[in-house]
């Protein structure tokens, strides 16, 4: 994942003594500057994984969305609501996916104020070859079991009701 060499020690836990120290209880700045340096390290991961086939995380949440519809396709609307987006920015992933051949653009059958994204054959392969490079590398979450994972997932999931994400 990274080209320079670990550190011989935890940053983060050094960071913790001296706020504990010189500023109070450290236990929250550790929890949260280990998961914002996580997100860094998964990041880079999925970066890595989806970059042979010129995706952004974005725009594979955007095919993987698509994918999982009925229909194969959605209004912007929702897709912005459900990937938690500003309109703004499902716009620009629509376009560029567009651009590419893997979503196109088609009218709704009963709303015409409404335009449906539809992914194509295309977009489809590609997710299924994208898909196969993230899960290769377990989305680049590492060094812990599977009950682990499901652990960090509800306690994420608690963080995330409380700020009102869900």
């Amino acid at each position: 994942m990274s080209t320079r060499s670990p550190l011989p020690f935890d940053p983060i836990a050094r960071a913790a003594e001296i706020w504990a120290d010189r500023v109070g209880p450290s236990t929250t700045m550790a929890a949260v500057t280990s998961v914002m340096r996580v997100q860094q390290i998964l990041q880079s991961a999925v970066d890595g994984a989806l970059r042979p086939h010129n995706l952004t995380f974005a725009r594979y949440e955007a095919l993987v969305l698509l994918s999982f519809s009925r229909r194969g396709s959605l209004p912007m609307r929702v897709m912005g609501d459900r990937l938690q987006l500003h309109p703004t920015s499902v716009t620009n992933i629509v376009d560029r996916l567009e651009q590419d051949g893997l979503v196109r653009r088609v009218p709704h059958p009963t709303d015409r104020r409404t335009t449906l994204v539809e992914i194509t054959e295309d977009g489809l392969d590609l997710m299924k070859k994208a898909t196969e490079s993230v899960t290769e590398i377990d989305f680049g979450l590492r060094g812990i079991t599977e009950r682990q994972t499901q652990q960090l997932t509800e306690l994420l999931g608690k963080v995330r009701h409380a700020a009102g994400d869900f």
